[in-house]
């Protein structure tokens, strides 16, 4: 594929995560920094791969994490795991966790009605509340709920996102909505800062995304309002469960949030691509290879924490004594494990409407926001 087939909006073929790198003008992660994080699979092994301030982020007393959803349908496992990932780093740093979600994004560059968007929109919320992040280091932001904050800081740094860099970074936008959300963007990822105060703000966010974290960046060099530039903690896509590409969910077979255990198991079985060799006389003298393995990949990612075990279950794999129908059901089980227990928390849940208010922006952080930019009155 060319560097070009990487953006926001579109991701198609193999990705050569080295080029992005040089293209994006990213660091890959040393042994130091993930170390340094919070014990977590997706950093220890490598599926978080890069970043750029990474270290500021690490070494600062005050911290928040920005990262966010567009409400396109049912959340699925992708979307999980940088939540509840989002989640460790609160516990474990004490970090808030600012999480706008792009209704007017989708509006604008799906083909789905306002009144779909606002669905998926109160689905996904309802999972973000099963996360179970504290709510007083939480804001969840709805750009369309939250204008009064949104509007006044996109209007601000719309006026420093140019056309050119519209266009270089992003294509040319079929209608102005489009032209407009890379403000709107910037308004997210800085609005941490313009509530708090100037401090290290990293966004854990799917290599695609960055363009987003790189305009936000380049609006806080100009040093125009009291913010600094955000990190950005880069990750390599979780595959679909057909194979090659990222998992999406509109497209493609995914396993939702609110699959049931039959459900999972019948996707896993049915959809999921393997390493395996064609039969199983093949397959105990080659073995599978669990770099293609989407089953393996899953585990290694989130599902299976401790690398004895994926480490046993790798080498039976490779020597042929694990089938891929056997390591589909070790991963499905360990898939409805993790569902069960979110579900539960989700389903224990009271109405959207009486759950969010706690997780919304205050009064006075509002104020704070729209002063920073100067539109206060």
């Amino acid at each position: 594929m060319t560097d070009d087939d990487v953006t926001p909006y579109a991701v198609a073929g193999d990705v050569d995560y080295e080029k992005l790198l040089a293209r994006f003008g990213a660091d890959e992660l040393t042994d130091d920094q993930r170390r340094r994080f919070p014990d977590h699979p997706l950093v220890r092994r490598g599926l978080f791969y890069a970043g750029r301030g990474v270290s500021d982020f690490l070494d600062a007393e005050e911290q928040s994490i920005v990262t966010g959803i567009g409400p396109s349908g049912p959340m699925h496992l992708g979307h999980a795991m940088v939540f509840y990932f989002a989640k460790r780093l609160q516990d474990e740093l004490g970090a808030r966790v600012y999480v706008p979600l792009s209704d007017d994004e989708k509006y604008w560059f799906k083909d789905q009605t306002a009144a779909e968007t606002g669905e998926y929109l109160r689905e996904n919320l309802r999972d973000l509340l099963a996360v179970g992040f504290d709510p007083e280091l939480t804001r969840f932001v709805v750009d369309t709920r939250d204008a009064d904050v949104v509007y006044p800081l996109a209007t601000a740094f719309g006026k420093e996102v140019t056309h050119s860099t519209l266009e270089n970074v992003y294509g040319t936008p079929e209608n102005v909505g489009q032209a407009f959300y890379p403000a709107v963007q910037t308004a997210h990822l800085l609005l941490p800062q313009l509530v708090h105060g100037e401090h290290e703000t990293l966004v854990p966010i799917a290599v695609d995304q960055d363009p987003h974290v790189r305009v936000s960046r380049d609006v806080a060099a100009k040093a125009r309002y009291p913010v600094g530039k955000p990190g950005a903690l880069l990750m390599q896509f979780l595959p679909s469960l057909g194979g090659p590409g990222k998992m999406s969910s509109s497209e493609g077979v995914s396993i939702r949030l609110t699959d049931d255990a039959d459900t999972v198991r019948e996707k896993i079985r049915k959809h999921a691509f393997t390493g395996g060799q064609s039969s199983v006389e093949e397959h105990r003298e080659q073995g599978g290879d669990p770099e293609v393995d989407v089953p393996f990949q899953y585990l290694s990612a989130f599902f299976e924490s401790d690398d004895d075990e994926l480490a046993r279950i790798e080498a039976e794999y490779r020597a042929g004594d694990l089938l891929s129908g056997e390591l589909k059901e070790i991963a499905a089980d360990r898939i409805v494990e993790f569902l069960d227990g979110h579900q539960s928390r989700r389903d224990a849940l009271g109405p959207v409407e009486d759950e969010l208010p706690k997780f919304r922006l205050t009064e006075a952080e509002r104020e704070r926001a729209v002063d920073a930019v100067g539109f206060g009155y």
